[in-house]
This record gives structure tokens, sequence and C-alpha cells, in this order.
């Protein structure tokens, strides 16, 4: 188990990990702009950009 999660923090610190979890990340903090008709987007914004850099490696 240790090895899986090993492959995948490798994963994520790729180029190509750091641009899919952008984009998952990206489409998630917009749902929940929408979903809150835009009222909440500085606390969205924050927590897209802390979730980033405990995922990514940028």
């Amino acid at each position: 188990m240790d090895d899986l999660g090993k492959k995948a923090g490798d994963a994520l610190n790729s180029d190509k990990g750091e641009q899919a979890s952008d984009k998952a990340l990206g489409g998630a903090a917009d749902r929940a702009d929408d979903a809150t008709g835009g009222k909440h987007g500085d606390q969205i914004d924050k927590a897209q950009n802390a979730a980033d850099s405990k995922l990514g490696d940028k």
C-alpha cells in the first residue's frame, strides 16, 4: 500500500498530474461558485489554492 501512495504522489507531482489536478480543482471551484451564486468567491478561491498547494508542486 505504501508503494501505491508513493506512485500516486509521484503522478500528482508530474506536469501532467499538475495539469489534471488544476483542471479538477478549477472545475470544482467553478461549480461551487455557481451553486452559491458567486456570493462566496473569495472563500472558494482560498480553498482552491489551499487544496492545490497540498496536491501539486506548483
